[in-house]
């Protein structure tokens, strides 16, 4: 029997947490931690994003966990909700990061929709199925729902809303940066790291065929040519045709359980990840202990 969506039945305009969730956790974990990895990517191309991550040495210094954070960061209100305890201590980390800099609501705005838009068409692509009317509705709403907590004003209302601001927003805004490149550069290279030493070099080709030449132009990146992204896209989706014959994930995968994670061997602390203004303190003390009870307490409901 075929495979289907698990969120046959829901609603998403009540249940758009558990939606996405399910495509994210236990659907489509590898094409949405693939995919959503390249939307950050490409809003590096907008030299106002690109360049302040380069002066803030954000995704430089320590690129590994300026991944891992974002990763984990982003996926705590999803597995958890945004209103318990951790869900909020995330999206409060990622709103004091934020506030550490001038950050025009334009540009986080734009951020928001590449997390609506390029999942989407990635999976379209390289999916093993296409996502239903129901849950693209439900990936709006959820989004639209983030984008409240992080008080961006304007949030479009549909997907094609989405699809037209992010499109219109790359067309007028990418653009040659050196400290763009720079970063993208970093990015790339830690990408790399992620598979065996042979295959790196296949992977930084795989890597550029999938950008478009205006995301390459904008790094300074050579185009990889005509057989180079038609090999990397029926790669792609060949591996769609062998994940449709698996049987259905049973297990959620989380990002912090995937090994190109790396930055916390022994478990994280919400509250402690991500980068901090000088002198900004890191919780002590009970705040901590709570914190690290309420991990403990997940892992084992999820192990029951």
């Amino acid at each position: 029997m075929a495979k289907r969506s698990r969120s046959v039945g829901l609603d998403p305009d009540v249940d758009f947490v558990e939606i996405a969730r399910n495509l994210s956790l236990y659907e489509f974990p590898w094409d949405t931690l693939q995919s959503l990895s390249l939307a950050l990517f490409r809003t590096y191309a907008v030299p106002a994003i690109g360049g302040l991550l380069d002066r803030t040495g954000a995704f430089m210094g320590a690129t590994q966990k300026r991944y891992d954070d974002t990763g984990i960061l982003l996926e705590v209100p999803l597995i958890e909700g945004f209103d318990t305890p951790r869900g909020r201590a995330a999206i409060r980390r990622i709103n004091q990061m934020h506030h550490m800099y001038d950050i025009g609501n334009d540009d986080m705005r734009y951020v928001l929709a590449t997390f609506v838009v390029v999942p989407r068409r990635w999976i379209a692509d390289f999916g093993w199925r296409d996502l239903t009317d129901l849950e693209v509705r439900a990936v709006v709403r959820y989004y639209r729902e983030l984008g409240r907590h992080l008080g961006i004003r304007d949030v479009p209302t549909t997907y094609d809303d989405f699809a037209r601001l992010m499109d219109d927003y790359e067309a007028a805004h990418f653009a040659y940066d050196e400290g763009a490149a720079r970063v993208a550069a970093s990015t790339l290279a830690l990408l790399r790291t992620f598979y065996p030493r042979p295959l790196r070099p296949l992977v930084d080709v795989v890597s550029r065929s999938l950008m478009e030449p205006e995301l390459l132009a904008a790094f300074g990146l050579a185009e990889p040519g005509r057989v180079a992204r038609r090999l990397a896209r029926l790669a792609l989706r060949l591996r769609a045709r062998f994940v449709a014959l698996l049987p259905p994930r049973r297990r959620p995968q989380h990002v912090a359980d995937m090994r190109r994670i790396r930055s916390y061997p022994d478990g994280y602390v919400v509250e402690e990840m991500g980068t901090f203004a000088p002198g900004c303190p890191v919780p002590h003390g009970a705040a901590l202990q709570r914190s690290r009870d309420a991990g403990a307490a997940q892992a084992v409901g999820e192990g029951a």
